[in-house]
C-alpha cells in the first residue's frame, strides 16, 4: 500500500454533501457516460470478428474481442514499438490479417494512442502530491467549469470526479515543494473551490500503465 504524508491546506472543511448535490454529481457522470456511447457503438461487427456490444448493454472485453485480438493487445501494451511481423510472428497469425486486426482495434477505439513512458524523476519532476478538492456547488455547470480549469494546469496529471465527501481528487507534479505550494494557492482560488487537502507521495509500490487483460480473460 502507498503510505502517503497528510498536508492539509489552511481553508476550512466541505459540509457532508446534501443528496442534492450528490445527485448533480451522478447526473453530470451519466451524462458524460451518454455522449460517449455513440463512438463506441457505431459499428456492430468488423473484419476481424470484433463485435460491439448493444448499445445500453454491457458486456466483458473477452467478450467482444477472440484470443488473437487479447494477445495483439497484450503484445502492443507490453511494446508500443513491435513491428507488425513481430507482432503477427507473436500471436501466430500472417502479417496482412495482423495489421487488419490492429487498424480495426484502433478504429474501434479499443487502442486509443501510442506513447512513450517518461522518468519524471529523471526529467527534474520530483514531487508527487494527490489533492482532494470539495467543491462549494455540484452543480452541473460548476462541475464542467472546475474540470476545464484542470484541463488547462499543466501540473495536474490526472483529475477524477468521485462520490462521497471529495469531488474531485487530482495527481499532481512538480519539480520542488515551493512549485507545489504555488499551485496549491492558485488552485484554491479556482472556480468554487472551498477546501483542498494535498498527499504527498512517498514511494511509488506499484505502477502499471496498462490495462489487466490476464484478468479478464480469466473471466
Amino acid at each position: 500500500m502507498q503510505e502517503l504524508q497528510s498536508i492539509s491546506a489552511n481553508f476550512p472543511l466541505l459540509e457532508q454533501p446534501s443528496v442534492g448535490s450528490s445527485r448533480n454529481k451522478i447526473a453530470h457522470l451519466v451524462q458524460a457516460g451518454l455522449r460517449e456511447l455513440p463512438a463506441s457503438a457505431a459499428a456492430q461487427t468488423s473484419k476481424s470478428g470484433i463485435g460491439v456490444p448493444t448499445p445500453g448493454i454491457l458486456s466483458p472485453v473477452s467478450k467482444n474481442l477472440d484470443e488473437i485480438d487479447l494477445k495483439i493487445l497484450t503484445e502492443i501494451q507490453t511494446d508500443g514499438r513491435i513491428t507488425n511481423v513481430e507482432l503477427a510472428k507473436r500471436v501466430g497469425i500472417s502479417p496482412p490479417p495482423c495489421l487488419r486486426r490492429v487498424r480495426t482495434l484502433e478504429e474501434e477505439g479499443y487502442i486509443k494512442g501510442y506513447r512513450g513512458l517518461l522518468d519524471a524523476r529523471k526529467l527534474g519532476f520530483d514531487v508527487t502530491v494527490f489533492a482532494s478538492v470539495h467543491l462549494s456547488s455540484q452543480a452541473d455547470a460548476d462541475l464542467r467549469e472546475f474540470e476545464a480549469f484542470v484541463r488547462a494546469e499543466p501540473l495536474v496529471r490526472e483529475c477524477w470526479m468521485l462520490s462521497g465527501e471529495v469531488d474531485f481528487i487530482l495527481k499532481c507534479v512538480a519539480p520542488d515543494m515551493s512549485t507545489f505550494q504555488d499551485f496549491v494557492t492558485h488552485l484554491t482560488a479556482a472556480p468554487h473551490v472551498r477546501n483542498v487537502r494535498t498527499s504527498l507521495v512517498l514511494h511509488n509500490s506499484k505502477y502499471e500503465a496498462a490495462v489487466p487483460l490476464e484478468a479478464k480473460t480469466k473471466g
